[in-house]
């Protein structure tokens, strides 16, 4: 029963992760992204990791897709993106920022291995306490980190679609509404 379960699993999984791929529609590959998500918390289920299982479907397909919906809600998703980086010092600020973070990361679990002797494990504990005894004693840092660049990039998000927000439809009559409609829908046309 597992072997049909995994190869079903797969299979669906493979499925809407192609159709995230290749569908032309923001809100369909969204969704079967989310979709997708789902379907990797079955894995879990199946390798008797209900933790990780119930995780993968809590933060990914809850928050994450969250996240990418209120992305997709903020910015135009049909227009092309051009970035203009005029500052190639902040440029490479930035990824000098992020490699000593990548390396950071990956060096903090290597370090902290001896950390087990100042947090010893306590006997009888059950699976999920024991995970937070592991992620807040000798994962600490990492936790923290990832904490942090989540923090960052709403932050930055917000920024970014506080830009585009030049109009609001509220304060405008119903002719400059017809008319801003009217514009887009042309727009649309010519492409």
């Amino acid at each position: 029963m597992e072997t049909i379960a995994f190869y079903l699993f797969a299979a669906l999984t493979i499925t809407m992760f192609t159709y995230t791929v290749m569908s032309s529609q923001a809100l369909f590959a969204l969704s079967s992204m989310a979709a997708g998500m789902i379907m990797i918390s079955a894995f879990f289920f199946l390798l008797d990791a209900d933790f990780l299982g119930v995780v993968q479907i809590i933060v990914y397909t809850g928050a994450v897709m969250a996240l990418y919906a209120f992305g997709m809600m903020f910015f135009d998703t049909t227009r092309a993106v051009k970035e203009h980086n005029t500052s190639k010092i902040m440029v490479l600020t930035l990824s000098t920022l992020a490699a000593v973070l990548v390396i950071a990361i990956v060096t903090m679990p290597l370090i902290a291995d001896n950390i087990g002797a100042v947090f010893p494990e306590p006997a009888g504990v059950d699976n999920p306490k024991a995970v937070g005894i592991v992620l807040f004693t000798k994962y600490l840092v990492p936790f923290e980190v990832a904490a942090v660049m989540l923090l960052v990039a709403m932050i930055a998000g917000i920024v970014m679609a506080g830009k585009k927000m030049d109009r609001s439809l509220t304060k405008m009559k119903e002719e400059e509404i017809t008319m801003l409609r009217q514009e887009e829908t042309l727009q649309k046309v010519t492409l």
